[in-house]
């Protein structure tokens, strides 16, 4: 009896360790997600097309294709597609275009309707 219980001890903690593991792997996807989701909110409040995000997107996708489907690959996708949106031009115009417009905003000689 005293074996049995051992045995069910060390099969609830490898259980446990599982659970953790899984948590751990859930909660990178999770950041993962919310990068790509903030950097979609970005380039909605920049005007990107549609067709700009879909080609980002389907891009991404057909890379991983070929694969098999599993919960590694699903991290990888989220990866390689918050890195092919941080790359995105019009992330990177951004300071730019808003320090510009600024100028123009600044200047005394603009008159606004």
């Amino acid at each position: 009896e005293l074996q049995q219980k051992v045995e069910e001890a060390e099969l609830l903690k490898m259980e446990l360790q599982m659970l953790e593991t899984e948590r751990v792997r859930l909660s990178l996807v999770e950041e993962k997600l919310m990068d790509v989701l903030q950097l979609l909110q970005q380039l909605r409040d920049l005007n990107i097309s549609k067709r700009a995000l879909g080609k980002i997107l389907l891009s991404t996708l057909e890379s991983y294709r070929d694969a098999q489907p599993g919960k590694a690959q699903l991290f990888e996708v989220l990866d390689t597609l918050q890195q092919e949106l941080a790359a995105c031009e019009l992330l990177h115009k951004q300071p730019v275009e808003q320090a510009q417009s600024r100028r123009s905003l600044s200047n005394p000689l603009v008159i606004s309707c």
